[in-house]
């Protein structure tokens, strides 16, 4: 199938843009710095009284700082 639209009448997906705006102002709370951004998912996770799931190291995964 040849879809030659032009740039207003590219396929949009509402779903993807709600989520894209959520990220965006999520991200824009946090300063636009990523480490910012990680340590308010980190409190978040740790306050919401879920369990957090953590992943056993594969053995063929490398520790942190050595070569893969």
């Amino acid at each position: 199938m040849n879809d030659e639209r032009s740039g207003d009448e590219r396929w949009r997906d509402p779903i993807v843009e709600e989520v894209r705006a959520a990220r965006q102002a999520l991200f824009a709370a946090a300063g636009d710095d990523i480490f910012e951004f990680c340590r308010r998912l980190r409190e978040e996770q740790a306050s919401s009284g879920h369990p957090v799931v953590t992943l056993a190291r594969s053995s063929k995964q490398a520790e942190p700082g050595e070569a893969a």
